[in-house]
């Protein structure tokens, strides 16, 4: 049985995570960047470029992604939360209408599985590490062919 605290917290916590997801929607880096407590973004699938890390590097990783897709959505599940995090799977979406990691414009959708871990520090979000499968992207933009 989970106490009053722990409920309280944890509703912070997904407050603060919908907050950051509807920042991320309405393509707004300060307001992604204002939703953290100490800005970072660990996404393994981009090597080293995936090392995000402060406000300005938080807001130009938005910036690029939101030039490579205009439309860019993403549609969260569950809440699923642990001691000091909160899992999210959520489904990202969006044109290709600039260039991204490297990749020319394609025009083709993209629809990806994300799995995506909002690491806290009682009620501050300081990282977000974000998973997915890069082929499946690149399948999808015409990049990768099997």
């Amino acid at each position: 049985m989970t106490t009053a605290i722990s409920e309280d917290l944890r509703a912070r916590r997904s407050e603060i995570v919908r907050q950051h997801i509807d920042a991320e929607n309405r393509h707004d880096p300060d307001g992604v960047v204002a939703s953290f407590d100490q800005p970072c973004y660990d996404i393994p699938s981009l090597g080293d470029a995936g090392q995000v890390n402060g406000p300005e590097a938080v807001r130009e990783l938005w910036q690029g992604l939101v030039a490579g897709f205009p439309d860019l959505h993403i549609e969260p599940g569950r809440h699923l939360h642990s001691e000091d995090a909160v899992f999210v799977e959520v489904i990202l979406s969006g044109t290709q209408q600039g260039d991204w990691a490297g990749i020319p414009a394609t025009g083709r959708p993209v629809s990806v599985r994300i799995a995506c871990l909002y690491e806290f520090q009682e009620d501050r979000l300081v990282c977000e590490r974000v998973w997915f499968d890069f082929a499946t992207i690149m399948r999808q933009l015409g990049v990768l062919t099997s």
